[in-house]
């Protein structure tokens, strides 16, 4: 079987596979073709991945000749016109594009998309949401901590002390609980709030203080993301918030509600009543953001305060970043392969199920087809 790994947009520094995981694949007896530049950004040369096993060969021949392809983003529609047939494997997010995977469908396209996998014990390996989420949640901090016009940690100086900074960090999920991590290790003192009681032991044994809201709703079986409250509920969380960030130095916002909106956690009242050099990094802001003020893919300053709107910081990393992912693509690739290298769809396979959008002409996931009227 031919495996295409594919180019990805210019403002994508990731590559689904680095030259190590390709070399596992050849191993396999897997050919696999790479477009030429395909790892440039993640500091993987062409030399690299001929070197691995891989042949470069231009992106329409990729698609013609592969069985499989592997792209991070969703491949354009002249891509998909090309891949008829084919099975495609990346993340697509297919709840906020409901029309593209009709699209797909209609080619006869298969598509796999991995941030759809069941958030199961077994599918811990091939998790490309924690794995990216955790290095968005050590490089906000980081980010934030170079734009913030003052110490992270505590200084006793000849010349006086330097308080520490306050750090509050809405939502305690991967992201959330490595920013924690990451704040900590940087001396501030750290705030933390989510609408799950189940966290507080996380968040307290990282060394933060642990905000608390009564009456959330039940989150246990919403595969770590945050889900849609009562508004009683939300007006006592917005005033808890307002008091932490009153005192916040710098604001890390990470909770997402799949398929929905980002939940509006900080509002434009709330962002003014923050002093000037303060910092907000909204890592939602591809779904709305959770900060009243932030602009996806954009920086900027209101009254004083920096707001960074970046879904997208594991991109930041892209070595290791795109070695993680890499393992996790690989670790999935073992369902839909089999030992002697060809393409197994068992459909008796949850995961494999599970994170499966189109196959035969048709959007086959539940929870997709669901949608398909509010999304058309």
């Amino acid at each position: 079987m031919t495996i295409g790994l594919l180019k990805e947009p210019p403002h994508e520094t990731r590559v689904s596979l680095l030259p190590e995981s390709v070399a596992t694949l050849v191993k396999k007896n897997l050919e696999v073709l790479v477009e030429p530049g395909a790892g440039e950004k993640s500091f993987a040369s062409d030399h690299d991945y001929e070197k691995a096993g891989a042949k470069l060969l231009p992106r329409g021949e990729i698609i013609n000749l592969s069985q499989l392809i592997l792209t991070i983003h969703k491949p354009s529609l002249d891509d998909v016109a090309l891949m008829r047939s084919k099975v495609a494997v990346g993340v697509y997010l297919p709840l906020y594009h409901i029309p593209r995977m009709h699209e797909w469908a209609a080619r006869g396209v298969t598509i796999f998309s991995l941030d759809m996998l069941p958030r199961t014990t077994r599918a811990q390996s091939m998790d490309i949401l924690s794995s990216q989420a955790n290095i968005a949640g050590y490089k906000s901090v980081l980010l934030a901590a170079d734009m913030y016009s003052r110490y992270f940690p505590m200084f006793m100086t000849a010349a006086g002390t330097i308080a520490p900074a306050k750090v509050l960090v809405l939502g305690a999920g991967v992201a959330g609980l490595q920013a924690v991590a990451t704040a900590r290790r940087l001396g501030a003192v750290v705030e933390v709030f989510d609408t799950r009681p189940a966290v507080k032991e996380e968040v307290i044994s990282l060394g933060a203080k642990f905000i608390e809201v009564e009456g959330a709703a039940d989150a246990s079986k919403a595969g770590g993301y945050a889900v849609e409250q009562t508004k009683d509920f939300m007006n006592r969380q917005k005033q808890k918030i307002a008091a932490s960030i009153m005192k916040a130095d710098v604001v890390i916002t990470t909770a997402q509600v799949p398929g929905k909106p980002a939940p509006l956690l900080v509002t434009a009242e709330m962002v003014e009543t923050m002093r000037p050099g303060s910092v907000i990094v909204d890592l939602a802001a591809s779904t709305g953001g959770n900060c009243e003020l932030s602009r996806n893919k954009e920086t900027i300053m209101h009254k004083g305060v920096i707001i960074v709107g970046n879904s997208n910081l594991a991109a930041g990393m892209p070595s290791d970043a795109s070695k993680l992912y890499g393992k996790n693509v690989l670790n999935f690739l073992q369902l839909i392969i089999d030992k002697d290298g060809n393409m197994n769809l068992n459909w008796e396979d949850d995961l494999v199920k599970g994170c499966c959008i189109t196959h035969n002409g048709e959007v086959v996931h539940e929870r997709v087809k669901s949608l398909m009227g509010e999304g058309e």
